[in-house]
């Protein structure tokens, strides 16, 4: 695996590969890797000649400075993992390379899907994303992008931000993958006690209560029933909101309409978000 820190290098060297006709996949991570990561790792290798993964966490899309101190970081641990699954690059940059000196921040019209759910609860995080990304995908000029459906409202911002900066690049949405206890793999989840990591099993309980009990009609007892596995088990809610598939949540269910439930709470200070596609 290459590993490349100075985005003029890592730009120069896949220019020159795709000029050779070679394909490229992209999965930006900001570390702290889990198999969820490998599976996108993975995935790309089963479809592109050259994989590349990212990592660097962004802090313009953290709005709790405290969140951001606290994210955790196993570079070593992350570069190991990487090489065992066959990753072709890793760009590993600093701050001053994704944000130089001369950086000007521009605003994103993202619509109301940027104020809803994670974004009522973390004003500018989709606008730090969209930073990120947008930066990121200049840099590294990649055939197509991986990212996971754990973060299916971040999936459909960037899918956004692919339209409105005319970015050609293909997105692929991968399924969440799971702990045993059905707890969706995250980087925040290593900052959870294992007592903690057993008792958010309740988060994947209660969405797949929904899956299991939703029938045409009214939506609010159905929540009020998820919702109550989730807090009986000293988990604070953020948010649990069933919606149609532009995350437009809806209160009454024609037995047709594609719809998804999306959640998002804390254990103990750490921020978990989950969903799951209901029919």
């Amino acid at each position: 695996m290459i590993i490349f820190k100075e985005a003029k290098n890592i730009h120069e060297y896949i220019q020159s590969k795709k000029e050779s006709g070679l394909s490229i996949g992209f999965v930006p991570t900001m570390g702290a890797l889990h198999k969820g990561h490998l599976s996108l790792i993975n995935k790309s290798k089963s479809a592109e000649t050259l994989t590349v993964c990212s990592i660097f966490v962004n802090p313009t899309q953290f709005n709790n400075p405290e969140d951001f101190q606290k994210y955790p970081i196993t570079i070593e641990e992350d570069i190991r993992l990487l090489e065992m699954n066959g990753c072709d690059i890793l760009f590993l940059p600093s701050y001053a390379e994704i944000y130089p000196h001369h950086f000007l921040a521009k605003n994103y019209e993202l619509g109301k899907i940027e104020t809803s759910l994670e974004g009522a609860s973390r004003p500018g995080h989709f606008q730090g994303v969209c930073m990120v990304v947008e930066i990121l995908l200049s840099i590294i000029d990649c055939d197509t992008l991986y990212l996971g459906q754990k973060d299916l409202q971040q999936c459909l911002i960037i899918k956004k931000l692919i339209e409105l900066e005319n970015i050609h690049a293909k997105l692929v949405i991968s399924e969440t993958i799971r702990e045993e206890n059905g707890l969706a793999m995250s980087s925040r989840n290593k900052r959870l006690t294992l007592e903690e990591q057993k008792k958010a099993g309740a988060i994947y309980q209660a969405l797949n209560y929904i899956k299991q009990n939703i029938q045409p009609g009214t939506l609010d007892e159905l929540k009020f029933h998820a919702t109550n596995l989730v807090t009986e088990n000293g988990i604070e809610k953020d948010y649990l909101e069933i919606t149609n598939l532009d995350l437009i949540p809806i209160q009454n269910w024609d037995g047709i309409k594609k719809i998804v439930v999306l959640t998002a709470v804390t254990i103990n200070g750490v921020r978990l978000i989950d969903n799951m596609i209901l029919n």
